[in-house]
């Protein structure tokens, strides 16, 4: 639709020419940040075409994209109404600082109410209809008296001077019909269903869901529940990773746990391939001796690499029969960062949802190291102050770190040192 035209259109009307995959880069050679996301933005680029919409009701449409731009059917406010309780008057009938006029039938919300003749007042409360000859409401605790009189009764009110437009909200004056009410792209949340709401829009077209496969790889890791054993650890990736994407709005199968069985992660991918939109592997990208993620992609499209990037390196990307497959490390911190980093952002670049990660610069609580190779994701605590502090040390297994932080902190390449007081990059998280 509207936002996948504009992908095209960012790169000159055609599809992302082919890449050199089916290979390792040495271990000494770091790609960039910015290189390895744009080799992941190549290979989900086919997913946009053609484009995978759908219309559904406004209330499960909360944290969709919407996939086409919404124009208001109607204006908003519908109808030129009061901001206030207190009197609609004919502005040039207060004259000389005030006046005093008759004061005629209420107009409550919600009725349509007789024409204003010259000379009267009628008492009006929020949100009601402007009769016709009214140009402004007089709030009532400026009126004397203050307060509305009984219904039926015949009297006047002394009123200060006003000029025209004063506390009305005119029709079309929040969005005319026909303006943009949302743009193709916005996420939407509670603010954004309420506004179609008002516009009585029951129905978006979204960008649909995409389907993950999830995958885990080690004959050392168990399943949370099963009975611990030496040398074992329990899973966290798969739940740190299902609970991320489940977050991010998309659709996952969840594979478990794939032992480090020859063909056994090539007979589990063959058998869902087909049937999901992407595969996310973790673990069995290193350089070691025992690496079933490399291993089973020796004969696919996946090219591994060693990003410069703290905690999350070693990475892989490309296609396996066909189907985009990201290979992210096994320990648990550089898992989440390398779906923070990597498949997050372009997943709202891309198909519009989620949301970006509110990022602002704030002031270090104290000083930091770090390697000046490589861009370092360190876990934080945005503190009272507006401050951050650092959670934890460095290492990529340290959970309850990761745990008790509020946000990531970037520190780019080619820095090796921060002052106290010096500002960085953090992503709430």
């Amino acid at each position: 639709m509207e936002r996948q035209e504009e992908q095209l259109t960012a790169l000159g009307g055609k599809r992302p020419g082919p890449r050199i995959l089916g290979r390792s880069l040495p271990e000494h050679e770091h790609r960039s940040v910015s290189t390895h996301l744009q080799a992941i933005r190549d290979v989900l680029f086919p997913l946009l075409t053609p484009p995978q919409v759908e219309r559904i009701p406004l209330m499960q449409a909360l944290g969709r994209g919407l996939a086409e731009t919404v124009k208001a059917p109607a204006n908003l406010p519908p109808f030129t109404n009061s901001q206030m309780d207190g009197y609609a008057v004919k502005s040039r009938d207060i004259t000389d600082g005030q006046g005093k006029l008759r004061v005629v039938s209420p107009v409550p919300a919600g009725t349509v109410p007789a024409p204003l003749a010259g000379g009267t007042a009628a008492p009006i409360m929020t949100g009601a209809l402007l009769p016709d000859g009214a140009d402004s409401v007089v709030p009532i605790e400026r009126a004397a008296p203050n307060h509305f009189p009984p219904p039926g009764l015949d009297t006047t009110v002394w009123l200060p001077e006003t000029a025209a437009g004063t506390f009305v909200r005119g029709a079309g004056s929040d969005i005319a019909k026909g303006e943009c009410a949302l743009p193709a792209g916005t996420v939407l949340g509670p603010r954004q269903l309420g506004l179609l709401a008002a516009l009585g829009v029951t129905e978006v077209v979204v960008t649909q869901k995409l389907t993950v496969l999830l995958a885990t790889t080690g004959d050392e890791v168990l399943e949370p529940g099963e009975k611990p054993e030496p040398g074992k650890i329990y899973d966290a990736n798969n739940t740190l990773l299902e609970s991320s994407m489940l977050q991010a709005g998309l659709n996952v199968v969840r594979a478990g746990i794939v032992k480090d069985e020859p063909g056994a992660l090539s007979k589990l991918l063959k058998i869902h391939a087909a049937h999901v939109d992407l595969i996310v592997t973790s673990g069995g990208v290193s350089a070691g001796a025992y690496e079933p993620v490399r291993q089973t992609m020796t004969d696919h499209d996946v090219e591994f690499s060693h990003v410069a990037l703290q905690p999350g390196g070693p990475q892989g990307v490309g296609t396996f029969e066909g189907t985009p497959i990201l290979a992210f490390p096994g320990n648990p911190v550089s898992c989440f960062v390398s779906f923070e980093m990597f498949l997050r952002p372009l997943l709202g670049e891309m198909f519009a949802a989620p949301a970006p990660r509110l990022s602002f610069r704030a002031p270090l609580s104290h000083p930091l190291t770090s390697p000046p190779k490589k861009h370092q994701v360190r876990r934080g605590v945005l503190l009272a102050n507006g401050t951050v502090r650092l959670e934890g040390g460095e290492g990529s297994h340290l959970l309850g770190a990761l745990a008790r932080s509020n946000v990531l902190v970037h520190i780019p390449e080619g820095i090796s040192e921060l002052a106290e007081g010096s500002e960085v990059e953090v992503w709430a998280v």
